[in-house]
């Protein structure tokens, strides 16, 4: 795990207890929006942040190799950095960044070029939904971000090859009532046989 923090954070909120935690599954995904406009006057605490990532490492992966890696953006020059690296800068306004990463090396080295090129990035996506989901059930806000260009990314954060960042995630309090975003109906998706 690889860390960029500032800590004491003088507005941050009581970190979720326990007994406060763990809202019905279902409640958790209706609630779960991409928020764009955080509150700024709102911190998050290191123990919220840390949650997140443990429900991150919860997710599965092939062959239990758990190929990715985080960086907690959080310090106003990390935050800069990362701003001019994205040309997002709404992204770096939320209290902290997540980037969640993946080294396909482990992936590559057991399953070839499907491992590389599949497995890896399926694992750093369940990891990176856990994360969206974790956030909801203690009352925060995210946006997955995936539009970006990694070099630059990398690069911003010191990440060295073949680490390549994978999902963007602005994490705080919304500012914003996210609407509920139109979904299509399943049996349009979905084929039993």
């Amino acid at each position: 795990m690889h860390v960029l923090v500032a800590h004491g954070q003088p507005n941050a909120r009581p970190a979720m207890t326990p007994e406060r935690l763990s809202m019905e599954l279902n409640d958790v995904l209706a609630k779960r929006r991409s928020v764009r406009h955080f509150n700024v006057k709102l911190a998050v605490s290191d123990e919220d942040v840390r949650a997140l990532l443990l429900a991150a490492v919860s997710a599965p992966s092939a062959g239990n190799i758990q190929p990715w890696r985080f960086t907690v953006v959080r310090s106003a020059a990390a935050r800069e950095r990362l701003a001019s690296a994205l040309h997002q800068r709404w992204a770096t306004a939320a209290p902290v960044v997540i980037i969640v990463s993946v080294d396909p090396r482990p992936c590559a080295a057991r399953y070839g070029d499907r491992g590389e090129m599949l497995y890896a990035i399926q694992d750093t996506a369940a990891a990176t939904e856990n994360i969206l989901l974790a956030a909801v059930d203690r009352g925060l806000a995210t946006c997955w971000i995936g539009a970006f260009d990694d070099r630059a990314v990398r690069e911003a954060l010191g990440l060295s090859e073949p680490v390549t960042p994978v999902a963007i995630i602005p994490v705080g309090y919304s500012a914003e009532a996210a609407a509920k975003p139109a979904r299509r109906p399943v049996d349009e998706l979905t084929t039993w046989l």
